[in-house]
């Protein structure tokens, strides 16, 4: 019986859509694993950086650039449990020349165990995502990743703080393009966005590379009255100025190399950071700035054309600025200095994956509405009953054609003897009683016998009315064991001619969607009506489905019960001819004339 139960469930599933999905959606037809690792063997950040803008650079030694759509829109990273789908951003995807930079918040960055990322693409249907302001958290403030020809550098944040004078565009900065600075200031908004009250927290971080090292280079300076910042160079050792007081000097950046720059204030301390790390310190807090700020020249001098500048120019390029209202944790400026350069080790990538090809036929699936899946259900509930009797009933009857076979043995070779020699001697085994038609024929009879017996009867000498008796039991009988075979089989004779007339209604009812659907949306094209066309006519190719091989197990059913039905025929007369011979008035007569 579970036997059974597994098989027609089987069935059933073969018009059920599976419900466990391991792609995360099906249109994307392509997949490649990426490992955020953050611990010793990869970032080695040494602590939880938390929600982290994580770059994924993508090139033709990782990533071959096929099956993606031209401009990187089909694009999605997805958490490892396949579900959550997370916020990226794209600064740069050329597959001509087969590099890509993709900005991905990763929600908890941690130097714990790695974490697994999914890129999914593959889906040239799918629109540009449009997460990418949400990729970095509300407490950026600014972010320029200078990728814009010929126009002011653009802010990705959702603040818009774009840049108010054009920049000189470098290619082949750290990532992907950066600004040249030296000639004229980059000037920063003055928005209420950039506004800072006095010991407010902050954080600056960009890329900075010197092409020639110089005394006092200004990178960004803000001033507002007397409130002062400025970050910048003295002969390659960066520091930071504060309302007139700098920072002891630290670890130096070289000329013509890239070096990541970082300060953070907190309220109490102004830390600056060379490649992540804490090179110099402030005590104290910053002042209030309202005003705007400007990259590579003397905000004094940006402000005021032709006042004297504390602070030479800063000759080279930056990239990749960013500005937040908070203190970034010393983990996630570590994690940008060692992610985002050429040579990052905290991310790695594994073998593409395609997802198994999607048929006809499950488009078709994929385009049934509501209606169509419930009369597939009510067909696949049909199939599952016909499968379930036809199975039933063929083990019965085969069961039926052994043991009637096998009693069939037993009787003839009591040829000779009394015709109850077999119920007396219980010479037939246990499964051919239980089983075999013939022996409830047999064993009828024979109780017909005993009882006449039993009331008196000379059984030496039956007469013609006693045979036709028992034959008329043994006929009792086997109009009986003809009901019992027949059983449930009118079930399968109603799914032959009832399956189809389900089907081709929901395929009327499929069709009057369509049409009623096309109406509305004043699409008659073939693409719009197509789909919902196959899918109804998939309701009748469901019916025909369920009736064919209902229909085909019907006969084949029908005539292995007509053999049975003949063999108890057979046995019946075969029983009263013997017990006539054996036992009838004209045997008696017969041996009275030879006396």
């Amino acid at each position: 019986m579970r036997r059974i139960l597994f098989l027609s469930l089987t069935l059933l599933s073969t018009l059920v859509p599976s419900l466990a999905h391991a792609w995360w959606q099906p249109d994307w037809a392509y997949r490649k694993p990426v490992t955020i690792d953050a611990g010793p063997q990869g970032g080695a950040i040494g602590g939880d950086a938390g929600r982290t803008p994580v770059l994924v650079r993508l090139h033709t030694g990782n990533f071959s650039f096929q099956g993606v759509s031209d401009n990187g829109a089909d694009l999605r990273f997805v958490a490892a449990d396949d579900k959550t789908v997370l916020n990226h951003q794209v600064e740069q995807f050329d597959p001509l020349l087969g590099i890509a930079l993709v900005w991905v918040e990763v929600p908890a960055l941690s130097a714990g165990a790695p974490q697994q990322v999914w890129m999914y693409y593959g889906n040239k249907k799918a629109p540009a995502s449009g997460n990418g302001q949400r990729t970095f958290d509300p407490d950026y403030t600014l972010v320029y990743h200078f990728g814009e020809a010929g126009a002011p550098p653009r802010d990705t944040t959702a603040y818009g703080n774009n840049a108010q004078t054009s920049a000189v565009i470098l290619e082949g900065a750290v990532i992907g393009k950066g600004a040249q600075l030296g000639t004229a200031a980059l000037q920063l908004p003055a928005s209420p966005s950039l506004a800072q009250k006095a010991g407010d927290a902050f954080t600056f971080s960009a890329w900075v590379h010197p092409d020639k090292l110089g005394a006092q280079q200004v990178i960004y300076s803000r001033r507002d009255g007397a409130g002062e910042l400025v970050v910048g160079l003295d002969q390659g050792v960066p520091f930071v100025q504060v309302n007139g007081k700098r920072s002891t000097p630290g670890q130096p950046v070289q000329a013509g190399q890239w070096s990541h720059l970082a300060l953070k204030a907190d309220g109490k301390t102004v830390t600056l950071y060379v490649g992540g790390r804490a090179s110099a310190s402030l005590e104290g807090a910053l002042p209030a700035l309202n005003t705007s700020a400007s990259l590579g020249v003397d905000a004094t001098a940006s402000a005021t054309p032709g006042a004297q500048a504390a602070f030479a120019a800063f000759t080279g390029s930056i990239d990749e600025l960013r500005l937040s209202k908070v203190a970034r944790a010393d983990a996630l400026l570590l994690a940008d200095a060692v992610s985002q350069g050429a040579e990052s080790r905290m991310t790695k990538f594994g073998a593409d994956e395609q997802q198994a090809g999607k048929s006809h036929f499950g488009f078709i699936l994929s385009a049934m509405p509501l209606d169509a899946w419930a009369v597939v259900l009510v067909l696949g509930l049909m199939m599952g009953f016909s499968w379930f009797i036809m199975i039933g009933k063929s083990r019965s009857y085969s069961a039926i054609s052994r043991a009637n076979e096998a009693f069939m043995g037993y009787f003839r070779e009591s040829a000779g003897a009394p015709l109850d020699s077999l119920a007396k001697n219980n010479k037939i085994p246990a499964e051919v009683k239980s089983d075999s038609s013939l022996w409830r024929l047999y064993e009828v009879a024979v109780g017909e016998l005993r009882r006449r017996h039993d009331r008196g009867y000379d059984l030496n000498a039956v007469s013609n009315a006693t045979i036709s008796a028992i034959r008329a039991a043994m006929d009792g009988v086997q109009v009986r064991e003809n009901e019992r075979m027949s059983k449930r089989m009118n079930w399968l004779s109603t799914t032959i001619e009832g399956a189809p007339y389900v089907g081709l209604f929901g395929t009327v009812l499929g069709i009057m969607l369509v049409f009623v659907v096309a109406a509305m949306a004043g699409a008659v094209d073939i693409n719009s009506v197509a789909p919902g066309m196959a899918a109804a006519l998939l309701c009748t190719a469901a019916g025909l489905g369920v009736a064919i091989p209902a229909l085909f197990g019907y006969n084949w059913l029908a005539s292995r019960s007509d053999a049975i039905g003949a063999d108890m025929a057979v046995f019946v007369d075969e029983f009263s001819t013997r017990l006539a011979e054996e036992q009838g008035e004209g045997r008696q007569a017969h041996a009275g004339q030879r006396a």
